[in-house]
């Protein structure tokens, strides 16, 4: 029973906590002149990404390496068939022709990219799998690249509406707090996350990769999941494809990057299945742009896209 509390109270926590320091740390940058879009393409982004994050820190140095690469795959997957079918269901989504064309395709280009430095047996012959440190430098090269091109792309359009747009400005004691609460929290949520996680698993008798793919997967994509639907009501299709491929993105360059710069991940075959999943979600995606012409996925298509996560999450579990 503890470990549930561990486990759901962990999830809590980090959600909490990574809002804390994105409010902090938005209302510092907004003191300082710093512009909403800006704010909204790297602490919000950053914020967002947190969870995922401080999972794969513990996870790497607990040693548990199957839910780290596990958590990353299952956001990623999670993402395309959970969020965005659920949102397309709500309200069919429209895809613009950039996102169609560069952002969707380089999303599936971040998993492509994990499968040739993952495995190493089948590309040079190693003894072992692994994402090595270099490997976590090479992702975090890829996320410099991204990064760019998004600056790029904002400045071109003149982009007014961020995740950013309705910062509110606190006093200077308040905002360090707030960041100082949110690092605390962080700190103690993925702690007692991973080590609940760990003891489910063992107790449950799942593998720790299934643990990751699944509950922590699903967790730690909560608030885009929330950020999703409220989009979706109030019918902007653009902050739920930007939210979803950013994230994705993210969580393969940035979160993987880091951790694999901080501990080298050891990189089981079977993991291969999910990489496949991720690369068939991004496809299924940029497939639904094109049906019939049109440029946008619709109710239908999303209920087959949770039709597919019923579908994974089960094969997942009981494989």
């Amino acid at each position: 029973m503890l470990d549930f509390i561990f486990l759901t109270g962990g999830i809590l926590l980090i959600i909490i906590s990574a809002n804390w320091l994105v409010t902090g740390a938005s209302a510092i940058a907004k003191k300082f002149g710093i512009n909403d879009l800006v704010i909204g393409l790297t602490i919000v982004a950053f914020g967002t990404s947190a969870p995922e994050l401080t999972v794969n820190i513990f996870s790497a140095i607990s040693g548990s390496t199957d839910i780290a690469i596990g958590n990353v795959l299952g956001s990623n997957i999670s993402n395309i068939f959970l969020i965005v079918g659920v949102a397309a269901t709500i309200y069919p989504i429209t895809i613009h022709n950039n996102t169609k064309w560069k952002e969707i395709p380089f999303s599936l280009l971040s998993v492509i990219i994990l499968a040739f430095v993952a495995n190493d047996v089948f590309i040079d012959k190693a003894d072992e799998n692994f994402i090595s440190r270099i490997d976590g430098l090479v992702l975090l090269s890829f996320l410099i690249i991204f990064l760019i091109y998004t600056f790029g792309m904002a400045r071109k359009r003149n982009v007014e509406e961020t995740n950013a747009e309705h910062i509110k400005t606190k006093p200077i004691w308040k905002a360090i707090m707030l960041i100082t609460l949110g690092l605390i929290g962080l700190f103690f949520g993925g702690k007692y996350l991973i080590e609940g996680a760990v003891n489910i698993a063992d107790l449950l008798g799942m593998s720790k990769k299934v643990i990751g793919l699944t509950i922590i997967a699903i967790g730690t994509s909560l608030p885009e999941l929330a950020t999703s639907i409220v989009a979706a009501i109030k019918k902007k299709p653009d902050i739920i494809i930007g939210n979803v491929i950013g994230s994705n993105i993210f969580n393969v360059f940035f979160i993987l990057g880091t951790t694999a710069t901080i501990k080298p991940l050891p990189f089981d075959f079977s993991i291969n299945f999910d990489v496949g999943v991720s690369m068939l979600a991004s496809v299924l995606l940029f497939v639904t742009t094109m049906t019939l012409g049109r440029k946008i996925i619709t109710r239908s298509e999303g209920i087959i896209f949770l039709v597919l996560y019923v579908s994974f999450i089960t094969y997942s579990i009981v494989k």
